[in-house]
């Protein structure tokens, strides 16, 4: 069935072509949904098609509306405000459209071919020295749902995870392992394994804040305390030996990291992610070294008297950037630079999305002007989709100082908040404990999931547990309770027949099919800017409006039996849209709550 927009636009061409004898194209003629307060389901507007019709905008309204009318009979009635035409939609179209393509729970979506773009998106990317915390959830989510908003509109994606599994933070936590484990693992502790390595990530801090305050108290400079500190020196040389492959170091950075793999897993099965790839660092860092140093030898990069060599961004408005130290070792950027290489060579992406916070906005800036010093111009295709921060009530969270939330810890605390909140309005009395607890975990990650969803993200974002369960309002509660509400009527009236006749739509009904018409657009426009917010938000917008209805109208027990098919069908509809919707945000909709 043709979408009304393109019939519209059509019809106008034609007008142009018979009326004022202008060519026009379709991607000229503006359609827009029509403002509330006047008559009409969409509008054209008339003042680009002034230079075609030399009339006034009253005028030219006037004519092509008369023509619209007159061309189909899916225009039923128009009328012009100043210079927009606004139509009003015959019914047959809405009733066609919800006995067809709107009931389905592919409606908006379009399947991937061989031809399609292949889209590349990393997200996750953890570190192997703490658990996963607060804005891990929300970079998780982003990168997850962003996934299936391109899959869903018809790309080729790959979801990958790179695991910073190297570096200097990862010898940090083995070294104040080594200093005060005791041999300390996570059967021993009863600790997940990232938790623990965690815990000794925070342990290693301690220790360097306190040398670092000892030697200030015995005279040294703040500045030269950082520099000198015992532990620090140690962290170093720790890495150095790492890159050397020294097997103790080896053995211990292996066991340490398998303990936060198996962490990890946990924590994403819980929240519902999943890869297709994994990176890991470790594996990556040797091919930057060498397209750094293949790219020294080509005179592209330059290297210092200590060693270290570097990037000359100067051309390009930035600094100088390095890229091996001069011990040798390699830097996020040398890494990175190995990483985008092996994807590209292993997919040949059309396009490679880095789902990373905006603290790491030079970064990805620098990496993309490097790949392209060394000859890649496919540097073109990689695209930072910079985020915002998340925040709690209390404020910014620091790993070195264990002030973080960790994840574990937050869905954890958000099943309980959405029992204790759910038995404070009685929503829980029917069921037995396993329901209730399935029921919990449902609510508490939509809860969680969607509140962190529906803020665009790149604007900073503050997290509040208890707001997010709330059953009223912008929330992931209330659109699950309101699919619930759905399936519960759809049950009762299972033996009642749905299809539409000749029962003629009110407003209301008319509304909420127009509103379900929009989803394709919603769905497109929400892939084309990376932005999961759009399709969170509608989902409350329909749900709200069909609470609305709800409460207006009478479903089951309708004036009459065609108005009972009627309503049927589009609830049906809305309740597929609303689990459709919600299943590209990553989140469950129960079928009774």
């Amino acid at each position: 069935m043709q979408r009304i927009e393109k019939i519209i636009k059509e019809l106008t061409c034609q007008a142009a072509l018979h009326s004022w004898n202008a060519t026009l194209e379709e991607g000229n003629v503006q359609v827009q949904k029509t403002r509330r307060e006047f008559e009409g389901d969409f509008t054209v507007v008339v003042f680009p098609l002034l230079k075609f019709s030399k009339q006034s905008p009253e005028q030219t309204g006037e004519s092509l509306g008369v023509y619209l009318k007159r061309s189909s009979d899916l225009i039923e009635d128009f009328n012009v405000i100043k210079g927009f035409l606004n139509l009003v939609i015959a019914q047959q179209y809405w009733k066609e459209l919800l006995d067809g393509a709107l009931r389905s729970p592919s409606y908006g979506r379009r399947v991937p071919g061989e031809d399609s773009p292949g889209v590349m998106i990393e997200y996750s990317s953890p570190n192997t020295n703490k658990p996963l915390h607060l804005g891990h959830i929300r970079n998780n989510l982003l990168g997850h749902s962003i996934s299936r908003i391109l899959k869903a509109t018809g790309n080729r994606v790959k979801q990958v995870n790179l695991v910073n599994d190297r570096g200097i933070h990862i010898c940090k936590s083995m070294l104040a392992w080594q200093m005060d484990g005791k041999g300390e693992d996570p059967l021993s502790s009863g600790m997940k394994g990232d938790h623990l390595v965690g815990k000794y990530y925070v342990r290693y801090d301690q220790i360097y804040k306190s040398q670092v305050q000892t030697f200030v108290e015995n005279g040294m400079s703040q500045k030269e305390a950082e520099a000198e500190a015992e532990v620090l020196i140690e962290a170093r040389e720790m890495l150095r030996k790492w890159e050397a492959e020294d097997p103790e170091v080896r053995a211990l950075w292996k066991t340490m990291n398998d303990w936060v793999y198996a962490g990890f897993d946990q924590t994403y099965r819980r929240l519902g992610i999943n890869f297709d790839k994994t990176y890991y660092e470790s594996e990556t860092y040797k091919l930057g070294k060498e397209l750094v140093l293949k790219g020294l030898r080509e005179g592209v990069l330059y290297q210092k008297e200590d060693g270290s060599v570097w990037a000359n961004l100067e051309e390009e408005g930035l600094d100088h950037k390095l890229l091996l130290r001069s011990d040798g070792t390699s830097v996020y950027m040398t890494q990175d630079v190995g990483t985008a290489h092996q994807r590209y060579e292993e997919s040949a992406f059309d396009s490679h999305i880095y789902v990373v916070g905006n603290e790491q906005n030079y970064h990805f800036q620098v990496l993309a002007i490097v790949l392209k010093k060394l000859g890649y111009a496919w540097a073109d295709k990689l695209y930072h989709l910079s985020y915002g921060m998340v925040e709690l009530p209390e404020g910014k969270m620091k790993s070195r100082e264990g002030t973080v939330v960790d994840a574990d810890d937050l869905m954890d605390e958000m099943e309980v908040t959405a029992r204790q909140m759910s038995e404070e309005l009685g929503k829980l009395e029917e069921f037995s404990e396993e329901e209730k607890r399935r029921i919990c975990r449902q609510i508490g990650m939509g809860a969680l999931k969607y509140f962190i969803l529906k803020v665009d993200p790149r604007k900073n974002m503050t997290f509040d547990p208890r707001e997010s369960v709330d059953f009223n309002g912008n929330t992931g509660p209330f659109i699950q309770y309101t699919y619930a509400r759905i399936r519960s009527v759809m049950r009762k009236g299972a033996d009642m027949h749905k299809g539409t006749g000749n029962e003629e739509l009110n407003k209301k009904e008319v509304i909420l099919i127009r509103m379900m018409h929009d989803f394709p657009e919603i769905l497109s426009e929400a892939a084309h800017t990376l932005n999961p917010s759009l399709v969170a938000n509608f989902m409350y917008e329909l749900a709200k409006e069909f609470n609305q209805f709800y409460h207006d109208y009478s479903i089951l027990s309708a004036e009459t039996a065609g108005q009972v098919s009627q309503r049927l069908l589009i609830i049906e509809a809305a309740g597929n849209m609303i689990e459709s919707g919600m299943e590209l945000l990553g989140i469950e909709v129960p079928e009774r709550m």
